[in-house]
């Protein structure tokens, strides 16, 4: 089954918000080999005038995968996720994620492209805070493998 070209514009339900904890930005940090202390130790974070730790940058793929599942779960999408190659991946912040935050994505398809039997979906994320400020707008692009 290809990918349905009738996903470019759709646009998804906001995630369930989410709330950034101390503990999985320190994670997250450890995974990444990022070493900032503003990432890890909540004094420093302060001293730089956050509230609390500062996530790094590619932390938002955490919301991300919320909006994604929503995609990969449509059941008209046409696309089959043992055949997915991840092509790209791109963020523009506002601000950044900082543990405290309670954040909710809204995914929207903003391209899909055929390329002989491959397809390629473009989605964006975009996360706001509880305010409904932008935080970050996580962009990916899928690349769907076609039948051998």
């Amino acid at each position: 089954m290809p990918v349905n070209p009738e996903l470019q514009g759709r646009v998804f339900p906001p995630t369930e918000p989410y709330l950034v904890g101390r503990e999985k930005v320190r994670e997250f940090a450890r995974a990444v080999f990022a070493t900032n202390p503003l990432n890890l130790d909540p004094e420093a974070a302060r001293a730089a005038g956050y509230d609390d730790v500062v996530a790094p940058p590619t932390f938002a793929v955490v919301m991300q995968e919320k909006t994604l599942a929503q995609l990969l779960a449509e059941p008209d999408a046409g696309i089959d996720f043992s055949r997915v190659v991840h092509g790209d991946q791109r963020f523009t912040s506002s601000r950044p994620i900082v543990a405290g935050d309670l954040l909710t994505a809204t995914l929207t398809v903003s391209s899909v492209k055929t390329l002989g039997a491959h397809s390629m979906v473009t989605a964006e994320s975009s996360v706001t805070d509880a305010s409904g400020a932008h935080v970050v707008t996580a962009v990916s692009t899928l690349v769907v493998r076609g039948e051998d």
